[in-house]
């Protein structure tokens, strides 16, 4: 059999390709830009020292500070796109470290300001306020810099933090690179017997196959392959968790955990709140897995068997323009200013559609300021792929709206809300299905479907997060962790998180490995309770129509310009409570209720 190989990025055609060129017309463009950008940082003598003197001197550092801001967002942004085309490209290699090393030196040459900030003299700020109100657009800046005042250092000290941040940057580097470019996987024999390349772009594609040997297959496939490196991958995470603990430690927090919550000034009771409730509902989560052991027919239920669709029958081919139009047709809820950006997005080449080699993997949004967003896919003609889209264009146009809003200094987001735009659109658009959806078997499927996102979304990440938390507790007690512990640990979760219904096959245990948002810690949770925000923010949406419509617009405008649990607060949910968390779990009690009677 001839085999099928993945296509180069020349071979896709240029419809379905993102136009960088719109934050950079050429390389050249780029590296006039990066020489403006040097000239820039070398303004910072002129303000070193002097923030006290006078309100138009720290007006003029901060309008200097978000020029050189918008400027190194688009020399980074548009290095690393280019070389997540095709990481095996060694220019935008190269552009891409350039890049990194210069937000290196601007976190050096930018390390005075905050010391200098928190050393003015008691009664120097509310002073300037009285002399200039410009300075008053600062004022949640000041706010939170003066909130974290006992966290941050000396001006030395600051700027050696900074200066080491290339070098802590270096796990997830080389686990980017190991990854994306270096990793490559067998290939195995699909339901019709052909040859096919494995790639981390369609296993989960194998994972859903009706046909068992190939779920099996592409399984022990995948983590053969990560197993063979099984100790690099320890080491690798290993140090990524000593380097946030050394940070956290540096800047005087008790734990890495609370030093990142601290920056969204999210108590660590919401952390541990999100695990004991998604603990208490652990037996719905059991009921599930058997659910979906009994509808397979399988007297066995193995960690391969966790993907596939319970109602074969109907499963879902769904090409890029359809899963478009259905995107479009399921955000109507939110309105004609909201669909004409939508619009805008989808015909203006703001989205790399499909997979090519060397490609990153996964899917993402980003851009900067002053372009429109971008969106990342690796598209494979599936439900699953849809709702991404959904996903990635819910972040695109919190962007949009936000950068259009606001200044500069308050137009990027916490992560903590960005997960509440991506959700809620695969919510409203997951609800237009089920509603609309006749055919008791393609019900079945769809309500299958939206429990596997709440499995993924808030079980998962959740087990994720718990797994971070232990993880950082013991590199902060000082013990190694070895692949044996790492594996040991994550197989114990997962023993939890799945109950006594399935099979646990020893190649989950070392799941951890491939898993990239471990390198961003603490991030994970932000899924499970963004998707309980969003969840509530929908079903607001649906029930009360344009005022819930005029909050939410209005929240997806704002920003950072407040605290991410009082944007949400102002939208209508509170995240301080467990509610959202329980009332999200409702719901998915309430779908297995429905696919239990169907089926």
């Amino acid at each position: 059999m001839e085999q099928a190989k993945l296509k180069t990025r020349s071979e896709i055609p240029e419809q379905y390709k993102w136009h960088l060129e719109d934050i950079f017309p050429s390389d050249q463009a780029w590296e006039e830009e990066f020489l403006k950008a040097e000239k820039l940082l070398e303004r910072a003598e002129a303000f070193k020292g002097h923030l006290g003197d006078s309100v138009e001197t720290l007006l003029a550092c901060f309008e200097w500070m978000n020029e050189v801001g918008q400027s190194v967002g688009e020399i980074y942004t548009y290095a690393r796109m280019r070389r997540d085309e095709d990481n095996r490209n060694s220019r935008y290699q190269a552009l891409t470290d350039r890049a990194g090393a210069l937000s290196v030196r601007v976190g050096s040459a930018l390390a005075f300001v905050v010391p200098e900030i928190l050393a003015l003299p008691e009664g120097r700020l509310e002073g300037f306020r009285k002399t200039n109100e410009k300075i008053t657009l600062y004022d949640h800046a000041l706010e939170d810099i003066l909130r974290k005042r006992e966290h941050v250092l000396s001006s030395q000290e600051e700027k050696l933090l900074a200066e080491m941040g290339e070098i802590a940057e270096g796990p997830s580097t080389i686990f980017g690179m190991a990854n994306n470019a270096d990793l490559k996987f067998p290939s195995i024999k699909n339901e019709k017997g052909e040859e096919v390349e494995l790639t981390k772009g369609n296993y989960i594609q194998f994972m859903e196959s009706e046909d068992r040997r190939v779920r099996q297959e592409a399984f022990e496939t995948l983590y053969g392959t990560y197993q063979k490196q099984i100790n690099t991958w320890a080491a690798i995470l290993n140090s990524n968790i000593k380097g946030d603990a050394f940070f956290a430690k540096a800047r005087r927090y008790p734990s890495a955990i609370e030093a990142s919550l601290h920056d969204d000034k999210v108590p660590l009771t919401v952390y541990d709140a999100l695990i004991d409730t998604v603990r208490e509902f652990l037996p719905e989560m059991h009921r599930y897995v058997k659910l979906r052991k009994k509808a397979l027919g399988l007297d066995d239920l193995h960690m391969y068997d966790i993907y596939v669709p319970i109602v074969s029958e109907a499963k879902m081919t769904i090409p890029y323009q359809e899963a478009v139009d259905m995107c479009l047709e399921g955000l109507k809820p939110l309105g004609s200013e909201y669909r004409k950006v939508l619009e805008e997005g989808f015909t203006s080449h703001w989205i790399d559609v499909y997979e090519n080699q060397g490609k990153t993997s996964g899917a993402y949004s980003w851009g900067t300021y002053r372009s429109h967003p971008y969106v990342l896919l690796n598209h494979q003609d599936t439900l699953d792929s849809m709702f991404t889209i959904a996903h990635e264009m819910g972040h695109s146009l919190h962007t949009y709206f936000s950068n259009r809003t606001q200044p500069h200094i308050y137009a990027g987001y916490k992560i903590f809300v960005a997960e509440v735009a991506s959700t809620l659109n695969e919510a409203l658009v997951m609800e237009h299905l089920l509603k609309t959806t006749e055919d008791p078997k393609l019900l079945a499927y769809l309500l299958n479907h939206y429990l596997e996102q709440f499995r993924g979304t808030v079980f998962r990440q959740t087990m994720f997060a718990e797994f971070e938390k232990k993880t950082h507790a013991m590199v902060e007690q000082g013990e190694a962790l070895t692949a044996e512990l790492l594996s040991s640990i994550y197989l114990q979760l997962n023993t939890d998180y799945y109950g006594p219904d399935v099979v646990m096959d020893p190649q989950i245990a070392m799941e951890w490995a491939r898993i990239p948002h471990f390198y961003n810690a603490f991030y994970v949770y932000k899924y499970a309770t963004g998707f309980s925000a969003a969840t509530a923010l929908a079903r607001k949406i649906l029930d009360e129509g344009e005022p819930a419509v005029e909050r939410y617009l209005k929240f997806l405008s704002s920003g950072s310009s407040d605290y991410p649990i009082e944007l949400l607060r102002k939208a209508g949910v509170d995240m301080e409570t467990p509610v959202p968390v329980r009332e999200a779990l409702q719901v998915f009690t309430s779908l297995l209720d429905r696919l239990e009677a169907l089926l």
